[in-house]
């Protein structure tokens, strides 16, 4: 080849035209030898899953969307008169019971659909590995494939595989609302000016260990030991209930493989809601509980805009409280808010915020025994987990989608999508 004709060239052309080739060809030969395996055929009678046999009818084709293209099998085909269903052995050996998608297209949508919107699911699929589904399927897929992790995240409750287990455990607890079809709403209180609700509550686990120390010494979040769990379930449980509610569940599931409880120091953190310290104390009465600094602080700067509005005194007052507030002097900190509570909600408002956690804001104290107090993990939790996929301009979620989608996030972010993965696998295989 010439260097005029190198220049002329369109090589991305001709990679792709190349890459698209190979795929076919590889595709009919994956294809052909498949056909040729009559090895799923095992009789004229096959023990159909109702218990009762199902016989051959014969084989039948039936076309599969696989990483090399579409591909179109030929598999001995079952009936059962008793319970009228039929099926294909060969379709649950490969993976591919009840779906026209191969396990590496499926596992595919599951990334991109646990990533990005749905419709751009799509796109990347055609634009980087050349599989052409409909952004409907990739909804349903990952959506399914989510739900079937949250089922896993109920029963693979392993004993914690951290040896030996880092001296402090943090365990971080939050919650974020994300938009909701109207149905989902109905009859729910929110905070619209009719009394009605536009979103539902994600709430958010989050464990991490932060033997780490950042340049001025203060402890950082140690690299790969953030774990997340989350949903749309309750905290909140009846006194009369026989069980603790889905939410503590999911806890106390998270805690129990991760070691938390035979963590030598445990922290629970949170930013001051009821809810959290119903949990810890139920679950975790010997952990010591800390409100999130930082939460702390956007409390004092929400009542200085209150105060001031947008005049110069606003940040100098907030930064006084900030001030106080590290320093631990309380009673200049309460004084400060106390001097405004007649007159204003909100410093009255963060007076009895403050007031009721005092004990969870020792901080010099905290800090002096080198734990951290505003790590922002609980705040890139939320963001991470939820917001950037489920907080999308448009989008509107049903409570079993969104947490199917969430489910999906947390594992892939909790490096645990690999092992279910095998799980699933194996579980398919039968």
């Amino acid at each position: 080849m010439g260097r005029e004709a190198a220049a002329a060239l369109d090589f991305e052309a001709v990679e792709t035209a190349v890459r698209r080739q190979a795929l076919r060809f590889a595709a009919r030969v994956v294809e052909q030898r498949l056909n040729a395996d009559h090895s799923d055929f095992t009789g004229a009678r096959q023990a159909c899953s109702c218990g009762r046999p199902a016989r051959y009818v014969d084989r039948r084709a039936k076309p599969f969307q696989s990483v090399l293209g579409e591909l179109r099998l030929e598999r001995a085909y079952y009936y059962c008169a008793a319970c009228q269903r039929g099926f294909c052995p060969r379709d649950r050996q490969l993976g591919m019971e009840d779906t026209p998608l191969s396990p590496a297209v499926t596992r595919m949508i599951g990334t991109v659909g646990a990533s990005v919107s749905f419709q751009e699911g799509r796109e990347l699929m055609w634009e980087l590995a050349g599989v052409e589904v409909s952004a409907k399927q990739v909804e349903r897929t990952a959506e399914g494939l989510g739900a079937e992790v949250a089922e896993d995240e109920r029963r693979a409750v392993e004993a914690a595989r951290e040896e030996p287990l880092p001296p402090t455990l943090y365990l971080g607890l939050d919650g974020t609302g994300i938009p909701m079809r109207a149905e989902e709403l109905r009859g729910r209180a929110g905070k619209q000016p009719d009394g009605s609700a536009q979103t539902r509550e994600v709430k958010v686990c989050a464990l991490w260990s932060a033997e780490s120390r950042d340049a001025e010494g203060l402890p950082r979040r140690d690299e790969g030991s953030v774990s997340y769990s989350a949903a749309i379930e309750t905290a909140a449980c009846r006194d009369t209930a026989s069980q603790v509610a889905e939410f503590t569940q999911r806890v106390e599931r998270e805690a129990m493989r991760r070691g938390f409880g035979q963590a030598s120091r445990q922290v629970v953190i949170g930013d001051g809601a009821p809810w959290i310290w119903n949990i810890a104390e139920g679950l975790f009465p010997n952990a010591l509980q800390i409100v999130d600094r930082y939460h702390v602080k956007e409390h004092l700067s929400q009542v200085a805009k209150a105060l001031y509005g947008s005049a110069a005194a606003a940040p100098r007052w907030a930064q006084r409280r900030h001030q106080e507030l590290d320093s631990g002097r309380w009673r200049s900190l309460t004084a400060a808010l106390a001097r405004h509570a007649a007159r204003s909600p909100e410093a009255r408002h963060c007076l009895q915020y403050l007031q009721r956690n005092r004990h969870r804001m020792h901080y010099p104290e905290f800090h002096a025994q080198s734990l951290c107090t505003s790590s922002g993990v609980l705040e890139a939790g939320c963001k991470v987990v939820v917001g950037s996929r489920l907080k999308r301009s448009g989008m509107h979620w049903t409570v079993r989608g969104s947490n199917a989608i969430i489910a999906l996030r947390c594992y892939k972010l909790s490096g645990r999508f690999e092992d279910f993965w095998e799980r699933r696998a194996h579980r398919l295989a039968g």
